[in-house]
């Protein structure tokens, strides 16, 4: 079980973006991996719960969480495979730890809270709530997005992982998340 959720070994920088629903996750990815011409790893969570959604009107549950775990890393690891350079990341394992935390009353499988912590990244991109929101068929928590900012906020914090907090419009948050990749870049080499 464990092996499913492992990092294969990659020389890529990675590069995730981390934070509350509806806070522009999903668009800054994309335009960065547009930008630096390289692979995407999209969110499975959002589509494996999209599925369930509309085949049967069911909500995410416990038991899911392993398997959409899974579903994330062997797409992170197909797409780390396909590039040497930067792998931009939509989501990870410690995000679902967050969610799965606040939902199941601080309880996820023990594989999803151990290999969330031992998986690498080179820099977290923790999106604020300054944005709009847009409901969708899966987000539930407009009125809690500060709770949950500081939730990710703190898990970084706990981790002592790097990050960069992105606020402003999408251009402002691109700006500063290139700036900060571009140094990032330069203490790699």
């Amino acid at each position: 079980m464990e092996e499913k959720l492992r990092q294969n070994p990659s020389n890529c920088i990675k590069i995730v973006l981390f934070g509350p629903e509806s806070t522009g996750k999903t668009t800054l990815s994309k335009q960065l991996a547009a930008h630096y011409g390289t692979q995407l790893v999209g969110e499975y969570m959002r589509e494996y719960l999209q599925d369930k959604w509309d085949a049967k009107k069911e909500v995410c549950v416990y038991d899911d969480l392993l398997p959409i775990a899974e579903g994330q890393m062997r797409l992170e690891n197909e797409a780390a495979q396909k590039t040497n350079t930067i792998l931009v990341c939509d989501t990870n394992l410690l995000e679902l730890k967050v969610y799965g935390e606040f939902y199941y009353e601080g309880e996820i499988p023990k594989a999803l809270d151990k290999i969330s912590l031992e998986n690498v990244y080179d820099l977290y991109l923790l999106t604020y709530i300054d944005v709009p929101w847009v409901q969708d068929d899966l987000r539930d928590l407009p009125h809690q997005r500060e709770e949950m900012f500081l939730r990710f906020k703190e898990c970084l914090d706990i981790y002592g992982l790097k990050y960069v907090i992105l606020k402003g419009d999408n251009t402002t948050r691109f700006n500063k998340a290139i700036q900060s990749i571009e140094q990032l870049i330069k203490t790699k080499k």
